[in-house]
């Protein structure tokens, strides 16, 4: 039985933090737990999001340990055997609608430590405008073209069959997924948004280096 659609109130909308993949551009490192101003990044982004949602969960496949010492529940990535290990960010999507008790599912990357404090309230009004499924964050880049934020997606838990089949069949792509999904893009363009670095994303530690 499909769940209904609801209105992704604060109450309704769990939190997961994706901080499950490789790290390779890192050398192989848990990108999550790289300190950025004393704290891991991860850490970072679990305190952005908590006050945004009701409960938080986080995704990781490595120092599962670690993680679960911050106090929520940490989910490593439950995939059939044929599957690669790190799938990319897709499997942390299905990991977290799997387990999410709440209607809606709101992700955000463990490496963009400013993100927007009412980005669950945007998201949330965006769905409700056009009664969406599946909502991206969208912010113009240094050239001002309005870009796609996959990893900042609030998707509905109805979502989770048609994932696992596009993961099944072998995608991997988070565009390809949402549109497939009618996904509607939410832009964080208005003048006192700070969209270049609010999406910052770090991938080396030559970056992290640099935002420090």
């Amino acid at each position: 039985m499909q769940t209904p659609w609801t209105t992704p109130t604060r109450d309704h909308t769990t939190g997961l933090v994706l901080a499950g993949g490789q790290g390779s551009r890192m050398g192989g490192r848990d990108k999550g737990l790289q300190l950025f101003a004393g704290q891991p990044l991860a850490y970072h982004a679990l305190q952005r999001l908590q006050p945004q949602v009701s409960r938080c969960l986080v995704s990781a496949n490595r120092h599962l340990d670690h993680y679960t010492g911050w106090g929520v529940p940490v989910l490593p990535d439950q995939l059939p055997d044929h599957l690669p290990p790190y799938p990319g960010p897709l499997a942390g999507f299905l990991t977290g609608l799997t387990h999410c008790r709440t209607p809606w599912l709101l992700t955000v990357p463990c490496d963009s430590p400013f993100f927007p404090l009412d980005l669950a309230q945007r998201l949330a009004a965006c769905a409700h405008t056009h009664h969406a499924r599946l909502v991206l964050a969208a912010a113009p880049d240094a050239t001002g073209q309005l870009r796609p934020q996959p990893t900042f997606a609030l998707l509905h838990r109805s979502l989770a069959p048609s994932l696992a089949d596009f993961l099944q069949q072998g995608g991997h792509k988070i565009g390809q997924w949402a549109q497939e999904q009618g996904r509607i893009l939410c832009p964080f363009d208005q003048a006192t948004d700070h969209p270049l670095r609010s999406f910052v994303n770090i991938n080396t530690l030559a970056e992290l280096q640099t935002l420090e």
